[in-house]
């Protein structure tokens, strides 16, 4: 997880994502709230190939605990990862908005995650 100025902070997300690798994540993002308040995140999606099967995507701790605490997630990558991407971040169920960007709308999530 990189600062990307002000309360904004950006995920690289390549290959297959690994319940450990977003257990750090989460760990980062915790500490970071901690520290400054409520967050934005910018999830890039770079030749995403889905999450580790038998992972426990089911742990919404986080979630429970930090879910309001993020303002905005922008996502950006391939279509094909647009629904099952949406679903993951719970976008139906937070109060912040959740938004997917296809890759040549980069510089538009960016943006949106910086608007008021």
């Amino acid at each position: 997880m990189d600062h990307d100025g002000g309360n904004r902070y950006r995920i690289q997300i390549s290959g297959r994502l690994i319940e450990r690798d977003l257990d750090a994540v989460q760990r980062q993002a915790a500490a970071e709230i901690a520290r400054t308040g409520k967050i934005r995140l910018l999830v890039e999606l770079v030749r995403f190939e889905g999450w580790e099967a038998g992972g426990n995507w089911s742990n919404l701790g986080f979630y429970v605990h930090h879910g309001d605490d993020i303002e905005r997630i922008a996502i950006v990558g391939d279509e094909a990862w647009r629904s099952e991407a949406l679903m993951f971040a719970g976008a139906d169920l937070r109060r912040g908005a959740v938004v997917f960007f296809r890759p040549a709308e980069a510089d538009r999530a960016r943006a949106w995650l910086a608007a008021a």
